[in-house]
């Protein structure tokens, strides 16, 4: 039977009750509402609706309930309730008769799924953390075995300064940190407890909400009736580092798609997170990362649906905000699948050493060193740069590298060259040059990696 029933004179419609229903998809809050129930027996106590007796028959029930869904979620979509709601109070009431229909003394349907969301979504932040400390720890290994792979680095996707495979994973374990920094960020907003706020006005019981939401786990209680049953903030918030997270994973898994490419050849990925082709036996196909970076429009896509949906919303609570449940849902296991995939997409990696060098030597990637070398001679660096440009269209057409050139033909373009440029063109000198903090110098990389091991507890 529905919660609401006694205002109407006739069954919903069929077709409108398929549409309106929301257990298909909030069954997943079963925990999150039994909690919350569980919750508010013990709040119902202080003001007298319930005896302690009556208290801990509920709380034995909801904890006999809880077990019995908490591995087996699945089994509630078997039912026709409304919502997770009206399955729990149900379900209660089947197993302690009328007591289980005063637990929802006070409570609206309005600020019980206001808690049970933010429940699920705090317990969430924890889950996803976790997953990007391991794609973290798993680059800082990567990182650490690859300290000497020289490779090019790119802008515009052209060979512009050579670097370390080891420097490419540091970048990204940077671009992580900044994720989960957002996400403690987010749980700080998020852990204030709406139960207590009742549909929109709040209780008419004298409840002690700051108790209440000790008891849920929560920092401290809501402030504003009205606001807490309206509030998705911490959704959006969610969502929107759910994609600034996935555009960084997107970046990752396009750079492993060219790096893996016939034409690049720098890295191999494992046979575990590649697939074939249905007609052309050769091929190795990078499709973990060709997903990842196709779910990220998937997560990003979410967000923009609840910033629409909320957008023209008058306040309280209105019917719309059941559709936070499906995006966030769908986005929050999205971008954990994608953050554990990458992580095994960095296992069993194979850098093709010789090819990342050979390519880093192409494209003349130390011009900038050349660069900096006829200004530490006394020429003004707009004319080292003139200079410079001159000396690789040269170079370009005769088709030797800058370091191939004899000290004649670097002459051509400035006296000042001397023996002791070909040490400053080598790879090994672009790199350690760079030996600022956030340099690819092989020792500031080092220092990024030991770190990065002691922030995030590395094991040794």
């Amino acid at each position: 039977m529905a919660l609401w029933g006694g205002r109407f004179t006739q069954a919903a419609d069929q077709r409108f009750k398929n549409f309106n229903d929301s257990l298909r998809f909030d069954y997943r809050l079963a925990e999150q509402d039994i909690d919350g129930s569980i919750g508010w027996s013990k709040a119902l106590v202080s003001v007298g609706v319930l005896t302690h007796d009556e208290q801990q028959q509920l709380e034995q029930a909801l904890n006999e309930l809880k077990a019995e869904v908490v591995n087996h979620l699945e089994v509630i979509l078997q039912d026709d309730a409304e919502d997770i709601h009206s399955w729990v109070e149900s379900k209660l009431i089947d197993k302690v008769g009328n007591l289980g229909k005063k637990l929802h003394t006070g409570r609206s349907r309005n600020d019980q799924v206001a808690v049970d969301i933010k429940l699920w979504c705090k317990q969430q932040v924890t889950l996803l953390q976790k997953s990007i400390r391991q794609l973290q720890l798993k680059l800082v290994e990567t990182a650490e075995n690859n300290q000497n792979s020289v490779m090019p680095g790119y802008t515009h996707l052209q060979r512009a300064q050579p670097i370390s495979f080891a420097h490419w994973c540091m970048a990204y374990v940077e671009m992580l940190d900044r994720d989960y920094s957002r996400l403690t960020d987010a749980y700080q907003r998020m852990n204030s407890c709406p139960l207590g706020s009742g549909a929109l006005a709040g209780t008419a019981y004298a409840i002690d909400r700051e108790q209440l939401a000790k008891d849920l786990g929560f920092a401290f209680a809501t402030r504003n009736s009205l606001d807490s049953v309206s509030d998705r903030d911490h959704i959006i918030e969610l969502l929107a580092a759910a994609s600034l997270s996935m555009a960084h994973l997107s970046r990752f898994a396009e750079d492993m798609i060219i790096f893996n490419s016939g034409e690049a050849n720098f890295v191999e990925l494992s046979d575990r997170v590649t697939s074939g082709s249905s007609l052309m036996p050769q091929k190795k196909n990078p499709d973990a990362c060709e997903l990842i970076r196709g779910k990220a429009g998937r997560v990003m896509g979410a967000l923009h649906g609840m910033l629409v949906t909320v957008k023209g919303l008058p306040l309280a609570y209105n019917k719309d905000m059941q559709e936070d449940k499906e995006g966030i849902f769908d986005a929050l296991d999205t971008w954990h699948d994608c953050l554990d995939m990458a992580t095994l997409v960095l296992e069993d990696i194979k850098v093709n050493v010789e090819r990342t060098r050979n390519s880093a030597l192409k494209g003349y990637s130390n011009a900038t060193e050349l660069a900096d070398y006829l200004v530490a001679k006394g020429v003004p660096f707009r004319d080292s740069h003139h200079i410079v440009g001159e000396t690789v269209v040269y170079a370009i057409q005769n088709g030797k590298a800058l370091e191939d050139l004899t000290i004649p033909e670097f002459r051509k373009f400035s006296e000042v060259v001397g023996d002791d440029v070909y040490e400053i063109l080598s790879l090994e000198s672009c790199l350690t040059k760079r030996c600022a903090k956030g340099g690819v110098s092989p020792l500031r990389v080092a220092e990024a990696i030991a770190d990065a091991k002691t922030r995030y507890s590395y094991p040794s």
